[in-house]
Protein backbone atom coordinates (compact mmCIF):
# COMPACT_ATOMS: atom_id res chain seq x y z
CA UNK A 1 0.00 0.00 0.00
CA UNK A 2 1.06 3.58 -0.27
CA UNK A 3 2.76 5.45 2.97
CA UNK A 4 1.85 9.13 4.29
CA UNK A 5 5.21 11.71 4.17
CA UNK A 6 5.18 11.36 7.53
CA UNK A 7 5.44 7.07 7.52
CA UNK A 8 8.37 7.88 4.50
CA UNK A 9 10.36 10.05 6.90
CA UNK A 10 10.03 7.83 9.92
CA UNK A 11 11.27 4.75 8.27
CA UNK A 12 14.13 6.65 6.21
CA UNK A 13 15.24 7.83 9.80
CA UNK A 14 15.30 4.07 11.09
CA UNK A 15 17.35 3.22 8.31
CA UNK A 16 19.43 6.49 7.72
CA UNK A 17 20.20 7.11 11.20
CA UNK A 18 21.25 10.67 11.63
CA UNK A 19 20.64 11.48 7.39
CA UNK A 20 23.97 10.74 6.61
CA UNK A 21 23.28 8.69 3.85
CA UNK A 22 25.09 5.44 5.54
CA UNK A 23 21.92 3.39 3.99
CA UNK A 24 22.69 4.46 0.63
CA UNK A 25 26.43 4.16 0.83
CA UNK A 26 26.18 0.11 2.32
CA UNK A 27 23.67 -0.27 -0.94
CA UNK A 28 26.20 1.09 -3.00
CA UNK A 29 28.74 -0.77 -1.67
CA UNK A 30 26.65 -3.99 -1.73
CA UNK A 31 25.52 -3.71 -5.45
CA UNK A 32 29.15 -3.06 -6.31
CA UNK A 33 30.70 -5.61 -4.05
CA UNK A 34 27.92 -8.03 -6.69
CA UNK A 35 29.60 -6.46 -9.62
CA UNK A 36 32.91 -7.08 -8.94
CA UNK A 37 32.06 -10.46 -7.68
CA UNK A 38 30.35 -10.87 -11.35
CA UNK A 39 32.97 -8.68 -13.26
CA UNK A 40 34.08 -10.33 -16.57
CA UNK A 41 37.18 -8.31 -17.30
CA UNK A 42 40.08 -7.50 -15.48
CA UNK A 43 39.60 -3.30 -15.85
CA UNK A 44 35.89 -4.01 -14.90
CA UNK A 45 36.67 -5.39 -11.84
CA UNK A 46 39.28 -3.06 -10.79
CA UNK A 47 36.74 -0.21 -11.72
CA UNK A 48 34.38 -1.84 -8.97
CA UNK A 49 37.19 -2.02 -6.74
CA UNK A 50 38.27 1.12 -6.62
CA UNK A 51 34.45 2.51 -6.15
CA UNK A 52 34.03 -0.13 -3.29
CA UNK A 53 37.25 1.42 -1.76
CA UNK A 54 35.25 5.09 -2.08
CA UNK A 55 32.19 4.08 -0.26
CA UNK A 56 34.02 2.47 2.40
CA UNK A 57 36.00 6.03 2.46
CA UNK A 58 32.92 7.69 2.79
CA UNK A 59 31.11 5.48 5.25
CA UNK A 60 34.78 5.94 7.71
CA UNK A 61 34.52 9.80 7.11
CA UNK A 62 30.76 9.35 8.08
CA UNK A 63 31.22 7.74 11.07
CA UNK A 64 34.23 9.60 12.70
CA UNK A 65 32.17 13.12 11.68
CA UNK A 66 29.64 11.57 13.94
CA UNK A 67 31.76 10.38 17.03
CA UNK A 68 33.28 13.84 16.57
CA UNK A 69 29.32 14.90 16.99
CA UNK A 70 28.85 13.21 19.91
CA UNK A 71 31.83 14.57 21.82
CA UNK A 72 31.16 18.10 20.85
CA UNK A 73 27.72 17.71 22.30
CA UNK A 74 29.46 15.66 25.53
CA UNK A 75 31.60 18.71 26.40
CA UNK A 76 29.01 20.99 25.41
CA UNK A 77 26.46 19.39 28.00
CA UNK A 78 28.99 19.56 30.85
CA UNK A 79 29.44 23.59 30.07
CA UNK A 80 25.64 23.93 30.37
CA UNK A 81 25.81 22.04 33.34
CA UNK A 82 28.50 24.71 34.95
CA UNK A 83 26.80 27.68 33.48
CA UNK A 84 23.79 26.34 35.43
CA UNK A 85 25.15 25.65 38.74
CA UNK A 86 27.22 28.95 38.62
CA UNK A 87 23.69 30.93 38.11
CA UNK A 88 22.12 28.95 40.89
CA UNK A 89 25.02 29.65 43.55
CA UNK A 90 24.61 33.37 42.09
CA UNK A 91 20.69 32.92 42.51
CA UNK A 92 21.12 31.32 46.30
CA UNK A 93 23.64 34.32 47.03
CA UNK A 94 21.40 36.83 45.79
CA UNK A 95 18.52 35.66 47.91
CA UNK A 96 21.19 35.83 51.13
CA UNK A 97 21.57 39.55 50.43
CA UNK A 98 18.56 40.26 49.96
CA UNK A 99 17.50 38.93 53.24
CA UNK A 100 20.53 41.07 54.74
CA UNK A 101 19.05 43.94 53.05
CA UNK A 102 15.77 43.55 54.81
CA UNK A 103 17.01 43.27 58.22
CA UNK A 104 19.39 46.52 57.20
CA UNK A 105 16.07 48.16 56.32
CA UNK A 106 14.23 47.15 59.68
CA UNK A 107 17.06 48.46 61.47
CA UNK A 108 17.47 51.80 59.84
CA UNK A 109 13.83 52.07 60.04
CA UNK A 110 13.83 52.02 64.25
CA UNK A 111 16.60 54.05 64.34
CA UNK A 112 14.22 56.78 62.02
CA UNK A 113 11.50 55.92 64.86
CA UNK A 114 13.35 56.47 67.77
CA UNK A 115 15.07 59.74 66.28
CA UNK A 116 11.36 61.14 65.54
CA UNK A 117 10.66 60.05 69.52
CA UNK A 118 13.98 62.10 70.58
CA UNK A 119 13.01 64.44 68.17
CA UNK A 120 9.21 64.71 70.30
CA UNK A 121 11.08 64.73 73.67
CA UNK A 122 13.30 67.60 73.00
CA UNK A 123 10.61 69.98 72.10
CA UNK A 124 9.30 68.65 75.77
CA UNK A 125 12.25 69.58 77.51
CA UNK A 126 12.91 72.61 75.78
CA UNK A 127 9.68 74.19 77.34
CA UNK A 128 11.37 73.29 81.15
CA UNK A 129 14.77 74.76 80.59
CA UNK A 130 14.96 75.69 84.25
CA UNK A 131 15.32 72.34 85.67
CA UNK A 132 19.19 71.08 85.56
CA UNK A 133 18.55 67.53 85.62
CA UNK A 134 16.21 67.52 82.17
CA UNK A 135 18.79 69.79 81.06
CA UNK A 136 21.84 66.86 81.75
CA UNK A 137 19.37 64.57 80.26
CA UNK A 138 18.42 66.80 76.81
CA UNK A 139 22.62 66.59 76.86
CA UNK A 140 22.05 62.95 77.13
CA UNK A 141 19.76 62.40 74.46
CA UNK A 142 21.48 64.83 71.93
CA UNK A 143 24.49 62.95 72.39
CA UNK A 144 22.80 59.48 71.46
CA UNK A 145 20.88 61.25 68.50
CA UNK A 146 23.91 62.28 67.00
CA UNK A 147 25.35 58.61 67.42
CA UNK A 148 22.27 57.11 66.02
CA UNK A 149 22.61 59.31 63.11
CA UNK A 150 26.04 58.36 62.66
CA UNK A 151 24.50 54.52 62.55
CA UNK A 152 21.59 55.79 60.03
CA UNK A 153 24.20 57.16 57.39
CA UNK A 154 26.47 54.05 57.48
CA UNK A 155 23.55 51.61 57.07
CA UNK A 156 21.86 53.95 54.56
CA UNK A 157 25.55 53.67 52.87
CA UNK A 158 25.25 50.08 52.99
CA UNK A 159 21.89 49.49 51.78
CA UNK A 160 23.18 52.14 48.45
CA UNK A 161 26.28 49.60 47.79
CA UNK A 162 24.00 46.50 48.20
CA UNK A 163 21.28 47.79 46.12
CA UNK A 164 24.06 48.26 43.10
CA UNK A 165 25.48 44.61 43.78
CA UNK A 166 22.15 43.10 43.36
CA UNK A 167 21.28 45.36 40.36
CA UNK A 168 25.04 43.77 38.75
CA UNK A 169 24.28 40.43 39.45
CA UNK A 170 20.88 40.62 37.90
CA UNK A 171 22.29 41.74 35.12
CA UNK A 172 24.88 39.34 34.95
CA UNK A 173 21.82 36.59 35.36
CA UNK A 174 20.16 37.93 32.47
CA UNK A 175 23.27 38.13 30.02
CA UNK A 176 23.94 34.73 31.11
CA UNK A 177 20.45 33.37 30.17
CA UNK A 178 20.96 35.06 26.96
CA UNK A 179 24.06 33.77 26.14
CA UNK A 180 22.91 30.32 26.53
CA UNK A 181 19.34 31.13 24.12
CA UNK A 182 21.92 32.70 21.27
CA UNK A 183 24.10 29.68 21.89
CA UNK A 184 20.91 27.45 21.32
CA UNK A 185 19.90 28.82 18.72
CA UNK A 186 23.35 29.18 16.75
CA UNK A 187 23.49 25.41 17.34
CA UNK A 188 19.78 25.01 15.93
CA UNK A 189 21.02 27.53 12.56
CA UNK A 190 24.19 25.08 12.50
CA UNK A 191 22.55 22.07 12.62
CA UNK A 192 20.18 22.69 9.96
CA UNK A 193 21.89 24.04 7.59
CA UNK A 194 24.27 21.23 7.72
CA UNK A 195 20.90 19.00 7.21
CA UNK A 196 20.39 21.33 4.05
CA UNK A 197 23.93 21.03 2.82
CA UNK A 198 23.88 17.04 2.78
CA UNK A 199 20.41 17.22 1.82
CA UNK A 200 21.83 19.13 -1.44
CA UNK A 201 24.56 16.73 -1.66
CA UNK A 202 22.26 14.08 -2.13
CA UNK A 203 20.25 15.11 -4.89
Amino acid sequence: GSFSPDEVIRKRLLIDGDGAGDDRRINLLVKSFIKWCNSGSQEEGYSQYQRMLSTLSQCEFSMGKTLLVYDMNLREMENYEKIYKDIENSIAAAHEKISECKKQILQAKRIRKNRQEYDALAKVIQHHPDRHETLKQLEALGKELQNLSHIKENVEDKLELRRKQFHVLLSTIHELQQTLENDEKLSEAEESQETQMEAEAKQ
